[in-house]
Parts: C-alpha cells; structure tokens; sequence
C-alpha cells in the first residue's frame, strides 16, 4: 500500500476506533444503541422459532458435556462447601425465627398442600402396610420386653407370645394409621411448626440440630451421589427427554414468544443492559482494553487488499 495511501488507511481506523468507542463510553449514545440492538434481536426474534434457531441434537450436546462429562473436582465443591458454611453461620448468627420467615397461616396452607399431594399420601401407606415396618415395630417391642431371665422354656413361651401379641397390635395401629395417612402428615407438620416457632434461642437450635460438619458432610454425600448418578444411562435419558420436551412444545414457537412466557419482557433485557453495561465497559475502557479490542478487530479491513481497493478504484 502507498505512503499516502497507508496514512489515509491509519487516520480512518484511528476516527472509526474513536467513533465505536464513543458508542460505546457515552451514555446517551450507548442507551441509543442498547435499544437499537435489542429492538433489531426482538424484530428477528418474532419470525425465528425455537429449533431453527438452533437444533436439539446441539442442545443435547452441551447438557450432556456440562451436565454428564463437565468435571465436578477442582475448585467446585470447595466453593459449594464455602457458601454453604457461610450460610451456615448467618443462620446461626442471625436471630431469625420461623415466623419471620413464614407465618402460622401461610405454613398451614403448605402443610395442607403437601398433605393432599397423592404422592404424600401413597409414600405414607406404602410406609404404613410395608413388612418391614411391621418387623420393625414388633422387633421394638420384643426388645422392651425381654424374657431372658425366665427359665428357658418359659422364656420361648414367652417370647412366642410378645411376639403374637405385638404383631397383631402392630397391624391394627398401622392399619388405622394407613386410613388417616392425610391427618399424620398434617399433625406432624403442624408440631414441628410449633416447636420450632416456640423456641426462644434460635441460634442455638440451628446448633444443636446442625453442626458445620454437618453441613460439609451433607455436601460430600450429595457430590459423591451426583458423580455417580449423572454417569448413568438412567440420567442421560432422562436429560434427553427433557430437552425433547421443550422442543415438542416450543420449537415452531418464535423466540420472542418463549421470551414473554418466562416472563422476559423487552423492558428487563434494556434494564439489565444498562445496569451491566457502563460500569463494566467505564472500567475496561480505563483500562485501555476497549480501544485496545476495537482496534484489534478494525484494523484488518484497513490494512486489507478490500480496502486498497477502494483506494485504488477512486
């Protein structure tokens, strides 16, 4: 490129730098663009649905690879334990009670929900009719009452018939238990409620329910679980499945149309441009990086055989 024709080539990159920047640095100019920008993704985003946008094979892709491959070592439970004991220790400095969080009418009606969930209810009869926890009740029992130092067959005999005896208890209490599953999961609700409501030192209860190693082991048992089970077929399935789903539903739906039913209006994606936007490009631009990367991707064309080409033609 000639002398004057590379001097020309570097004052236009240095206006064009200069121009871009202050798009971008200006308030009143980039509020201008932030809704020149989403108004433009909006107008595309009425006539662009879901799976023409983008396919579900790549959505499954990268759920599999963050979701099943992604490592889960490293820095990230070590962060997760990090809140979680920050947590910890707010609610256990903190003098919060239960009714500060939820009230007695608010939590009756969760409880009541709850309760009425069939899934509540068959958990609770599945419970209440298992062998195993008429083993469990009879076995309590006979341990209460112990015939060892009878004679021995005396003791048998009385061994035999604590058994029979608590059985057939056994299977009446949970037989009528099994009836009024709804009132058990209700009643129990609402004791813990006033047990926890009627405490006085707050603090002290989180303690003494909740240790901090409590708290890391719990985190421990969830990694080493979730390891586990997202390398499993079972979970792959399931991820697949899901994303077939949204796909079913609203792949032929417009972007714009899915944006509004999760109840992302044009008003938040401007707020949240604005709210991010200047602070972080004011601290970039003090630091030299926003000329830097405007020049770094402008520069090309003006050092190009497109733009001498331009030059040459005039």
């Amino acid at each position: 490129m000639p002398a004057d024709s590379a001097d020309l080539a570097a004052r236009l990159l240095d206006a064009h730098v200069a121009q871009q920047r202050r798009q971008l640095t200006d308030p009143h100019e980039f509020a201008a663009l932030v809704d020149e920008e989403i108004t433009a993704f909006l107008d595309v985003a009425d006539q662009l649905p879901l799976e023409t946008a983008v396919s579900r094979d790549l959505i499954k892709a990268v759920a599999r690879k963050y979701a099943i491959a992604f490592p889960v070592d490293g820095e990230i439970p070590g962060l997760v334990g990090a809140v979680a004991e920050r947590l910890y220790q707010y609610s256990a400095d903190h003098d919060t009670r239960l009714q500060d969080v939820l009230d007695r009418r608010r939590f009756e009606e969760l409880a009541t929900g709850i309760a009425d969930l069939g899934l509540s209810r068959r958990i609770v009869e599945r419970v209440l009719t298992s062998p195993a926890s008429e083993d469990a009740c009879v076995e309590a029992v006979q341990r209460a009452v112990d015939p060892s130092r009878l004679p021995g067959k005396l003791a048998g005999i009385v061994e035999t018939l604590v058994e029979r005896v608590a059985r057939r208890g056994t299977r009446y209490v949970l037989a009528v238990n099994s009836a009024e599953s709804d009132h058990l999961i209700l009643d129990a609700a609402r004791e813990m409620w006033l047990w926890l409501a009627s405490t006085d030192e707050q603090a002290d209860q989180v303690r003494d329910i909740l240790s901090d190693g409590d708290v890391e082991d719990t985190i421990v048992l969830v990694f080493e679980f979730w390891r586990s089970f997202r390398e499993t077929p079972y979970f792959g399935a399931l991820l697949d499945e899901g994303i077939d789903e949204v796909f079913d539903t609203y792949g032929q739906t417009p972007l714009s149309e899915i944006l509004d039913e999760l109840g992302i209006a044009r008003t938040d994606l401007v707020e949240e441009a604005m709210r991010f936007g200047p602070p972080v490009i004011t601290q970039l631009d003090s630091d030299g990086i926003v000329e830097s990367a405007l020049r770094r991707r402008l520069a090309p064309f003006y050092a190009s055989d497109e733009f001498a080409a331009i030059l040459a033609s005039d």
